[in-house]
C-alpha cells in the first residue's frame, strides 16, 4: 500500500488546506507552522517579526504577514490578506501569547493585564470571528487555541494572574464557539501545553534551581519541547480529530496529574 492510500496517513494529511498560524516567528508556533506545512497545507505565518517570518514563510513555501495581535486595526487585516494570498482558511492555530508582568496579583499593573488579555484572549477570539465566514463557505473548519495549564491549576512560585485568567478564557472561549458553530462543522478545541523551553521560559531552565523543581513535578523524565505539543495540533487541526471538538487537550508530561 503506498502512503498516500494508506488510511492512518490520509487521517492526517492536509494536502491543499489553508492555515493560518499566529505567534510564529518562533518557538511552538514555528514549529506547528512547519508541521502543518509538511502534512500538505498552505501555511501563512503571523507575528510582529517581519525578519523572522519571512525566513520561515519561504522555507515551507508559505506566506509572511506581519502584524501586531494586540492592535484590533491591524489584526483586521490579516485575513484579509490570508484568503487574497491563498485562499480561504479553515485552519486557524491561535498560538501568539506572552505575559507581560511578573508581579504578584495584588501588585499587577493594570496595562500589563489588559496587554494580556487583549494579546492571549481577545486576539483570538478576533481572529476565529474574521475566519468564521470563510469556514461555512468552505463547510468545515478548525480552529485550535494554545493555552497553558496555568489555566487549569496555580503555579507556586510563579505569579501570573492576568495570564492565568487569559488561559483560563481561551478554555471557556473554546466551548461557547465549539456548541455554537457546530452546525457548521467547524471545530474549535484548546491545546494546553505544560512547561517547555522557549523565550517565555528560557529563564526558568537556565536556573538550576527552577530547572530543578521543573523536573521533580514533571512524571515523565525528561524536558518538554515545542515538538511535543505539535502532535496534539497536527491532530485537531485535521481529519484525524475530526469528531473532536470543544475540548482543552492537555499535553504536559503529567504535571497535572500529579
Amino acid at each position: 500500500m503506498t502512503p498516500e492510500h494508506d488510511p492512518t496517513t490520509r487521517m492526517f494529511a492536509l494536502d491543499g488546506r489553508v492555515a493560518i498560524v499566529t505567534g510564529a516567528s518562533s518557538g511552538l508556533g514555528a514549529a506547528v507552522a512547519r508541521a502543518l506545512a509538511g502534512a500538505g497545507a498552505r501555511v501563512a505565518v503571523v507575528a510582529r517579526r517581519r525578519d523572522r517570518l519571512a525566513q520561515l514563510a519561504d522555507g515551507i513555501g508559505g506566506l509572511a504577514v506581519a502584524c501586531d495581535l494586540a492592535d484590533p486595526e491591524r489584526l483586521g487585516a490579516v485575513v484579509p490578506a490570508v484568503a487574497e494570498g491563498l485562499g480561504r482558511p479553515e485552519i486557524l492555530v491561535n498560538a501568539a501569547g506572552n505575559m507581560f508582568t511578573t508581579e504578584r496579583a495584588e501588585a499587577e499593573p493594570l496595562d500589563a493585564v489588559r496587554r494580556t488579555l487583549e494579546l492571549n484572549l481577545v486576539a483570538p477570539l478576533l481572529l476565529a470571528q474574521a475566519v468564521f465566514p470563510h469556514m461555512c463557505a468552505l463547510g468545515r473548519g478548525s480552529i485550535v487555541n494554545v493555552s497553558s495549564i496555568s489555566g487549569r491549576v496555580g503555579i507556586p512560585g510563579i505569579p501570573q494572574a492576568s495570564y492565568a485568567a487569559s488561559k483560563a478564557g481561551l478554555s471557556g472561549l473554546t466551548a461557547e464557539l465549539a456548541v455554537q458553530w457546530a452546525r457548521h462543522s467547524i471545530r474549535v478545541n484548546t491545546v494546553a501545553p505544560g512547561f517547555f523551553r522557549s523565550e517565555i521560559t528560557g529563564p526558568l531552565y537556565d536556573s538550576e534551581r527552577a530547572a530543578g523543581y521543573l523536573r521533580r513535578h514533571t512524571p515523565l523524565p525528561r524536558e518538554g519541547s515545542a515538538d511535543d505539543i505539535v502532535g496534539a495540533v497536527l491532530w485537531l487541526a485535521g481529519d484525524a480529530g475530526g469528531y473532536v471538538t470543544g475540548q482543552t487537550v492537555v499535553v504536559d508530561g503529567g504535571w497535572t496529574a500529579r
